[in-house]
């Protein structure tokens, strides 16, 4: 059964299941048989008459519901009903029980959170409903801790001290006994684990696992943010040593095991201060005219064997992460910056697509294997995108990377200028079948050589970056192919990306509307082409960064599985990540797995690789929550040294306790609160995505132009304020 079957099977279990209490809970005194039941909620058919007799049984058996007389059911005595569900805890120590299959979330006031944290999993009580008023409830059992480890600062006592975390959703402080401390002194950021919570105590108890450092200072609040995630900054000495100790020189005996094309045209495209380059292209026009393209990735799994502490701590880590003033990477130096980085002039072991391409970009023929290469230039996306602006291979000393200006040869020339040519049609094809266009506005930070923020630009990807996408997505698309079509069904790793969600798409329409966009929703193409056409007539206008963002929140989230469904956003039924193994752990699987069955092997232990899967999706989510906190960071960083100045901005999100505004000129977003907007008592009006006066009717809604000054910037709770200067024109 795919995902997406299987999601709707649960999602229509969870709705029976709703509607049988909904009926017995409206007339508590009354019994019901199935058929009865089956009448008040509209259920016709077999399959779902079956699951409701299924779900009545076991209802009863988890004393749930009672049985009064042979099919015939009533509620029980006590009339709250019990769910399991993960808590959103909010900024105001209010929470809610976001519960699968459940329509509305459960709210839960402050005083029956019953020592719960956010996002823990847990038992919850649901009252009745009353009239037109929101579900709510209370905590009864906290069923499995998310996370046990917090970040904080030190408030030392006299034989004791409290942590106070920094996490505005960590409402408690935690205890910690004189012999717990280790070597923290008063005042310092830490890393806390609770060790115990006994019932008839306010604060948690525990003890001090690392001392980060000194708040505010840079180091500290970079370490914080990888701490906050369970993402480590340096490997462990025994990981290290036994890095160090890989023999990582090329051998004659294992090149004659390779296809051997250091002969061939080589070259990787890279952003000019990458240090790690784990993709390259090759290129050669074949006498029948087409065009012999080469996407050859860094083999990894050469020397990153299984069952070796190595391999234990990339998978571990799962993914690099980005941070604003460093890359935490997922394997040791020795790997990823030097016997896995495809430099040129060097001979390497590398994993590698090979394929036909006729004229029109049709592929002809294809090959899949293990290679040997010998790059003959590195060029940074500045420079290719000059070769294709120009059609000329002089690049002038201002864009060279080798500080001084230089000739490309011909060869490379006509080889970008064609890659280049096929890549733009491979594209047009893409967006054809209904792929989304996704070229969001990056914000990157100039920095000092103290790592402090001198300016802010915005990365911006041109058709050098585009012609490098669109050969890595062939590479991946091409493999999944080659392994998802093949029969008996094989184990594989596939990326995926469901549908998006109506209601969510919904939302999007109502809000881009306000500015004179509409989304077509005729059927799945429409959806996508307008979707596509909204992303282009926002390109360079205000709410541009603002819809992008929206967009994206309304997508489904792309995650890896071994049950493939496709992938929605680029449009492909079949889809994996082959072309990054040094910094994505899903890579090295796919390289291993693809190997093992070119060799001829067995479907792969497909509960394992499933289990691998998730944990790999998980750790790219933190991972990239820890890359938005450390731009957060360093925009509040940025914005300390412009107090005094005015920004015009963008209201970019409306809550109940304030509106955020993101700068246009640099693309900083702060609050600002609404106690602090003076003139009126302003009411969040949720429909409208709005503030209002109460007298004046003077309205804040998304998307509208504002002028703000810098008030506050707290670079320990990562809290940038803004104040609200009165438009005088208005």
């Amino acid at each position: 059964m795919s995902k997406r079957n299987k999601k709707a099977k649960n999602h229509r279990k969870n709705e029976i299941t709703k509607g049988i209490f909904t009926v017995l809970e409206k007339e508590p005194n009354k019994s019901f048989n199935y058929k009865q039941i089956a009448a008040k909620i509209n259920i016709t058919d077999a399959q779902d008459r079956n699951t409701l007799i299924k779900r009545l049984t076991q209802l009863k058996e988890k004393k749930r519901i009672q049985e009064v007389d042979r099919g015939q059911y009533k509620v029980l005595e006590d009339t709250k009903t019990y769910y399991e569900g993960t808590v959103d805890l909010t900024g105001k120590g209010n929470a809610y029980i976001i519960v699968e299959g459940m329509d509305d979330d459960v709210f839960i006031p402050s005083n029956k959170l019953n020592k719960a944290f956010h996002k823990d999993k847990v038992e919850v009580f649901i009252y009745p409903r009353k009239k037109s008023k929101k579900l709510e409830g209370e905590v009864v059992k906290v069923l499995d801790r998310y996370k046990t480890t917090f970040v904080g600062i030190v408030d030392m006592q006299k034989t004791f001290a409290f942590v106070r975390p920094t996490d505005f959703r960590m409402y408690t402080d935690i205890f910690v006994s004189k012999d717990k401390l280790g070597e923290a002194k008063d005042g310092e950021k830490v890393l806390v684990e609770i060790t115990d919570w006994p019932d008839d105590v306010d604060s948690p108890f525990g003890k001090i696992s690392q001392v980060l450092g000194v708040p505010g200072e840079h180091d500290t609040e970079i370490h914080s943010i990888l701490a906050e995630y369970g993402l480590p900054y340096s490997f462990p000495e025994d990981v290290q040593k036994f890095a160090d100790g890989l023999d990582t020189s090329i051998k004659e005996e294992e090149i004659k095991k390779r296809k051997d094309l250091r002969n061939v045209l080589t070259f990787t495209i890279d952003p000019k201060d990458a240090k790690d380059f784990d993709d390259a292209l090759s290129f050669q026009k074949l006498e029948n005219g087409n065009y012999e393209i080469g996407i050859h990735i860094a083999d990894v799994s050469h020397y990153l064997q299984k069952d070796t502490i190595l391999d234990d701590e990339a998978y571990e880590r799962a993914t690099s992460v980005y941070l604003v003033d460093r890359v935490v990477p997922m394997l040791p130096e020795v790997l990823s910056n030097n016997a896995c980085s495809l430099r040129p002039n060097e001979e390497k072991y590398t994993f590698s697509a090979i394929f036909e391409l006729d004229e029109n970009a049709i592929l002809r023929n294809q090959w899949f294997g293990r290679t040997v290469i010998d790059s003959n230039e590195r060029f940074a996306y500045e420079e290719a995108q000059h070769i294709i602006e120009t059609a000329s291979g002089d690049i002038p000393e201002d864009i060279s990377i080798r500080e001084t200006a230089y000739t490309v040869s011909k060869d490379v020339v006509e080889a970008t200028l064609e890659m280049d040519r096929l890549a733009k049609i491979m594209r047009d094809k893409r967006m054809d079948k209904g792929a989304l266009s996704f070229d969001k506005v990056e914000v990157r930070f100039n920095l000092d050589e103290n790592n402090e923020p001198i300016g802010v630009y915005f990365k911006e990807s041109k058709d050098a970056n585009k012609l490098i996408e669109e050969f890595m997505l062939l590479a991946n698309r091409k493999v999944a192919e080659f392994i998802g079509k093949q029969k008996p069904k094989k184990t594989f790793v596939y990326r995926i990306h469901d549908d998006p969600d109506p209601d969510k798409l919904m939302a999007l329409n109502g809000i881009v509307s306000k500015f004179g966009h509409k989304l077509d929703f005729k059927d799945k193409k429409s959806i996508s082409s307008s979707l596509n056409q909204l992303l282009q007539d926002v390109k360079g206008k205000r709410e541009q960064n603002m819809v992008d963002t929206l967009t994206i929140r309304s997508m489904s989230k792309a995650i890896y599985t071994i049950d493939n469904i496709g992938h929605y956003g680029l449009a492909f039924d079949y889809y994996t990540h082959f072309t990054s193994p040094i910094r994505r752990y899903p890579d090295v699987m796919v390289h291993r797995l693809l190997q093992h069955y070119l060799d001829g092997g067995k479907s792969a232990n497909a509960e394992e690789f499933e289990k691998k899967c998730k944990h790999s999706s998980d750790m790219e989510y933190l991972a990239s929550s820890a890359e938005r906190d450390s731009i957060k960071y360093m925009q509040i960083k940025f914005m300390q040294d412009h107090k005094d100045e005015e920004f015009r901005g963008v209201i970019s999100g409306v809550t109940e306790w304030g509106i955020y505004v993101e700068i246009i000129s640099n693309k900083c977003e702060g609050m600002i609160r609404i106690r602090d907007i003076k003139g009126d008592y302003f009411i969040f009006d949720e429909r409208q995505y709005a503030i209002i006066g109460e007298r004046t009717k003077k309205t804040y809604t998304l998307g509208d132009e504002v002028t703000v000054m810098v008030k506050n910037t707290d670079l320990i709770k990562r809290h940038l304020d803004f104040a609200l200067i009165p438009d005088n024109n208005k």
